[in-house]
């Protein structure tokens, strides 16, 4: 059985990624060379050397972390690492997931991420919005929250992961409601608006009408998508899944889980950090899960001297 790719989404950005591979590997630099033509900016140096507060930017964060994710892609298909049974995404992670699938080009996926950054940056901007992680607790308290608080679920993680997303004032009063439970942590993210919730409306309509722009393939291995867990493979399908995303929680515990019906033992996480490791093992510690961020974490053989 091949392996599973694995992307992730807003929040794994830092300053300096993708630094080591664009330094090392011909075929990542190359990625990150042409985001930086199709985007007419000095987005690898936003990348490489910040500052923090543009890129964690939604217009800038989303595609900083697809070309990430698609340069850590082609330098294992440069080291000879080519073939996958699956590919699945936290959120933004879905496109990159559908770039390695081959329903569209590199050059269509950018234009496609940075529309949706943009929308979805417009909508915070117009919005007062925010995001909670519950950890810990149970169901029913969860329900309770949103039912308290007026917000919604927007991200089923791993067991005992919860993040709930609305208006920042709901979200507070639901920050209030859940430290009276039985969780174990309480943490408001730093995002820069309620993410996979109603107040993403606008940004789901534009992209829409966006991606009718556009035509995308049937992916040559199994996608799943956030929006239900399941596999898609329609185009058609797959443009409906991904502007129902924008609003609708993130199935990623149930992406995973479909994965192991598959029989996948192997997942590679592909991008800036480990987070979706960590929710893996979560799920099932019996499986093998392997990232690659930087260089050191690629084989030997695609290395080349950055001096020379």
């Amino acid at each position: 059985m091949y392996p599973a790719l694995m992307f992730p989404g807003q929040g794994a950005q830092y300053v300096g990624m993708g630094r080591s591979l664009n330094e090392c590997s011909d075929a990542a630099a190359d990625i990150f060379s042409r985001a930086e033509k199709i985007l007419g900016h000095a987005f690898i140096g936003t990348c490489f050397y910040g500052p923090d507060i543009i890129l964690m930017q939604t217009s800038i964060c989303q595609p900083a972390l697809f070309a990430h994710g698609c340069a850590a892609v082609a330098a294992l298909r440069a080291a000879g690492i080519e073939q996958y049974s699956v590919a699945y995404g936290l959120s933004l992670g879905e496109l990159t997931a559908l770039w390695a699938a081959g329903v569209f080009d590199f050059e269509v996926g950018m234009r496609v991420v940075a529309e949706r950054g943009r929308l979805m940056q417009k909508a915070c901007d117009e919005t007062s919005g925010a995001m909670l992680c519950l950890t810990g607790g149970i169901s029913d308290e969860v329900a309770e929250v949103c039912h308290c608080a007026s917000v919604e679920i927007a991200n089923v993680n791993c067991p005992g992961q919860i993040v709930v997303s609305g208006e920042a004032h709901c979200i507070a009063k639901a920050r209030e409601v859940a430290e009276k439970m039985s969780f174990k942590r309480v943490l408001c993210l730093n995002v820069a608006g309620a993410y996979h919730s109603r107040l993403m409306e606008k940004a789901s309509g534009g992209f829409e009408k966006f991606l009718k722009n556009f035509e995308f393939h049937r992916p040559r291995f199994k996608i799943l998508t956030n929006v239900t867990g399941e596999a898609v493979e329609s185009p058609e399908e797959i443009k409906s899944m991904l502007v129902r995303q924008i609003i609708s929680p993130v199935l990623f515990e149930k992406c995973c889980r479909n994965a192991l019906q598959m029989g996948t033992a192997e997942y590679f996480e592909c991008g800036p950090g480990r987070t979706l490791s960590g929710m893996m093992k979560k799920i099932n510690g019996d499986v093998t899960v392997k990232n690659f961020d930087k260089i050191e974490d690629f084989p030997a053989p695609l290395l080349r001297d950055p001096f020379g």
